[in-house]
């Protein structure tokens, strides 16, 4: 439950500190006094979006923190589960970007959000529209069941189904465009196979044709290096070896000489070599017309195929080669693929659908019970004649929680049919409605803390007292914050606190017995407090109090 509440800097509340009871604590204050700010802050606190503006002081941060007491309320894992403590302050800068934590830990809002789900069920008077709401209609009757696990379980089928037939869509597209250009790709990827095309071999006939076609210049240097090497007696290498055996003769006389005539024949074993390539490659190279045609055959191939891909180079005409072979292996195997798609996607859609039918049979095995709650509690609450009725029709497709579609029907009147409740019910029967349905549904759900927003709206008198009786038996087993116009439901709170604005500041106080009584009295009389409107406001309290003991 919450325990402890602290705003500091959040639009009218400069600094506010509150201590929250067990039981059923009121908050009442005239209208504009900011009772809706306390929502807010505590919507922020539960992982609600915060905008710039809830700074009142951009100088300093906006602070917002709680304290909670989760002994017995099976959250322990939840936040063991993420390393987290029991306390949940959370932190706005000036900036209006927020930072969240739990204890010391920093957290992201979904995991607050998470978190707060499970702390606080806040009931605002805007959440009467959601009986308009599917969803709010199926968590009624799926919280009722106890049909989380089973639901989680569903909604995993559901994911993978809908994965699964998004699969098949792909495969099934990509089979369709690739057999338009079927006949067309299975004549290129003949076509490219013929080729034979090999890495590096664009730039390596490139390179042979470029030689072969300066043969006689290439020749004629070959032929006047051989001839300046072989000369008989005036080539190079006769000379030189000449000049090498002198100073070798020389060397035991001359040291130098014989140093330089090692150099010579090394530099004659190295021009001997170079002869013997260049008459290697004077054998080798043969520009004949048939080799230059060959060549140049080969690279007009290679030059068309690249221009008719527009492949800039031979390695992007390889790579686009291979993307055709693929493509055209998928054609060939795209009726295997496909049939293995839809085997997948029919038999989540029979796993889905059964657990579908299962969520099905535990919502109408709750359909009655809860239709006699309803009844029962409007009962007490003034509707003596009300008609509710669950209907729970299956649906031939499956939608995130199933394929129900489950409508609330109500009437006030017994000679009148049931109809949609969002279009019969008046105002202060949708609260009478709304607050039967939060209070079987927290019975059932567990909640540490239950916040109701003028909940109350719309009624006065005897069914008013009739719904402080139920907020206040709430409280027996849960937290309940009320924010109230009704003295009646005021009367029943273990604590009361008044919101009131003070110099442009929105405050809260709590009151003691005293102030209960004035406070209570005005609410009953208006602004100007009479003697009687506080005899009757002593009256309610005493009644609660008698209650008590």
């Amino acid at each position: 439950m919450l325990q402890h509440l602290s705003i500091d800097n959040y639009l009218l509340i400069d600094r506010l500190e509150i201590d929250w009871d067990r039981g059923l604590n009121i908050i009442t204050g005239e209208t504009g006094a900011g009772k809706s700010i306390l929502l807010g802050a505590l919507g922020l606190l539960l992982g609600s979006k915060n905008e710039g503006a809830a700074i009142k002081d951009t100088s300093r941060n906006c602070i917002i923190e709680a304290a909670f007491d989760i002994e017995g309320y099976g959250l322990e894992e939840l936040f063991a589960d993420s390393d987290l403590d029991f306390e949940s302050p959370r932190i706005i800068t000036p900036a209006g970007k927020s930072r969240a934590f739990v204890g010391d830990v920093p957290v992201q809002l979904s995991t607050l959000r998470q978190i707060g789900t499970r702390l606080i069920d806040i009931h605002s008077q805007h959440q009467n529209l959601v009986l308009a709401s599917e969803e709010f209609r199926t968590r009624v009757l799926d919280i009722l069941a106890g049909n989380d696990g089973l639901l989680a379980e569903y909604r995993t089928l559901y994911e993978q189904l809908a994965a699964a037939r998004n699969d098949y869509r792909r495969l099934s597209d990509e089979a369709e465009s690739s057999r338009k250009d079927e006949e067309w790709l299975r004549y290129t990827v003949e076509e490219l196979r013929a080729a034979d095309l090999k890495e590096g071999e664009q730039a390596r006939t490139e390179q042979q044709l470029a030689t072969l076609e300066s043969a006689d210049a290439i020749m004629q240097a070959l032929t006047g290096l051989r001839n300046a090497l072989d000369m008989d007696e005036t080539g190079a290498l006769s000379t030189l070896t000449q000049s090498e055996r002198e100073l070798s003769h020389l060397a035991d006389r001359y040291p130098a000489g014989g140093d330089m005539a090692a150099r010579l024949r090394s530099v004659i074993e190295e021009l001997k070599d170079i002869g013997s390539t260049a008459a290697h490659e004077s054998e080798r190279i043969d520009a004949d017309p048939e080799t230059l045609q060959r060549l140049g055959d080969r690279l007009n191939t290679i030059y068309s195929l690249e221009m008719k891909h527009k492949a800039a180079d031979l390695d992007e005409l390889l790579a686009k080669a291979a993307e055709y072979e693929r493509r055209l292996a998928a054609i060939d195997n795209s009726d295997s693929a496909l049939r293995k798609a839809a085997a997948r996607v029919d038999k989540l859609q029979r796993q889905a659908e059964k657990a579908a039918a299962e969520l099905h049979r535990s919502r109408e095995a709750v359909r009655s019970s809860l239709c006699e709650n309803i009844v029962a509690t409007l009962a007490r609450l003034g509707i003596a004649d009300a008609r509710f009725v669950v209907e729970i029709e299956q649906m031939p497709s499956l939608t995130p929680s199933g394929s129900d579609r489950i409508a609330f029907l109500f009437s006030a009147n017994a000679r009148i049919e049931p109809q949609s409740i969002e279009r019969t019910a008046s105002g202060g029967e949708i609260s009478r409605v709304m607050l039967a349905l939060k209070s079987l549904l927290a019975r059932h759900s567990k909640l540490p803390t239950i916040v109701f927003d003028e909940i109350d709206t719309g009624v006065s008198g005897r069914i008013a007292d009739a719904m402080g009786e139920i907020i206040h038996s709430l409280s027996q087993t849960m937290q309940v914050i009320d924010i109230t116009h009704l003295p009646q439901v005021a009367s029943k709170g273990s604590t009361h606190m008044v919101v009131y604005k003070q110099d442009g500041r929105t405050d809260v106080r709590r009151l003691d017995r005293r102030e209960r009584v004035d406070e209570i009295a005005k609410m009953l009389s208006g602004s100007a407090i009479t003697d009687a409107a506080r005899e009757q406001a002593r009256i309610l309290l005493d009644n609660r109090e008698q209650r008590l003991f």
